[in-house]
């Protein structure tokens, strides 16, 4: 018995070496040299360098001074406590629940008294992990009038920033046509911005 021990043992220790300590340390190196930025976060600074969000997940926006992203159930995990232990997700409530339908229809209502008349569906459903960053071209675009009527801006210079911020499927294949609304809202509080600091992807 001890003969079979001592080679399981070893096995045992190679694979927990390789899988636990070098397999991860490898990636992180990658990861930190490769792609430092994401291996980081994907964190936004704004132009002190203070950060003020992560690309990969959404947060409230109340002011109509910037775009408003998606209905959270958790509201993007705002409360210290929340973020703390990670929390996401939703409240899977069905069709047919009262909870869901006053939900959307006090949605509904707010952003009908802030001018929109035609509500694209993901300004009024949250998404299943409750911290969706992005919305819809045609979210966006239905905003434009009440941002650029804030910022005292024009209506076609939010609608090409807006443009601008629009993801590209890759290879024209893979990926959505959406639109970060934090890296939007960022764009935003540039100063009057030239052409390039207005489309960056130019």
């Amino acid at each position: 018995m001890l003969r079979n021990f001592r080679p399981a043992l070893r096995i045992t220790l190679v694979f927990w070496l390789l899988t636990a300590v070098i397999y991860p340390l490898v990636l992180f190196v990658i990861g930190q040299l490769v792609f430092p930025f994401q291996a980081n976060g994907s964190l936004l600074t704004d132009a002190q360098g203070t950060v003020v969000g992560s690309q990969l997940i959404g947060q409230p926006f109340q002011s109509d001074r910037y775009f408003w992203g998606r209905p959270s159930a958790i509201a993007y995990a705002t409360d210290p406590a929340d973020r703390q232990t990670g929390i996401s997700g939703n409240q899977h409530l069905g069709p047919t629940n009262p909870q869901l339908r006053d939900r959307i229809a006090a949605e509904a209502r707010r952003l009908q008294a802030a001018g929109l008349s035609s509500i694209p569906s993901d300004l009024l459903y949250s998404s299943a992990s409750g911290l969706d960053p992005h919305i819809s071209s045609a979210a966006a675009q239905a905003q434009v009038a009440r941002v650029a009527a804030a910022r005292q801006r024009s209506p076609e210079v939010i609608a090409e920033l807006v443009e601008c911020y629009r993801d590209r499927r890759v290879f024209g294949l893979i990926g959505g046509t959406g639109i970060n609304v934090l890296q939007l809202n960022r764009a935003l509080d540039l100063p009057q911005p030239s052409t390039s600091q207005i489309c960056p992807k130019l």
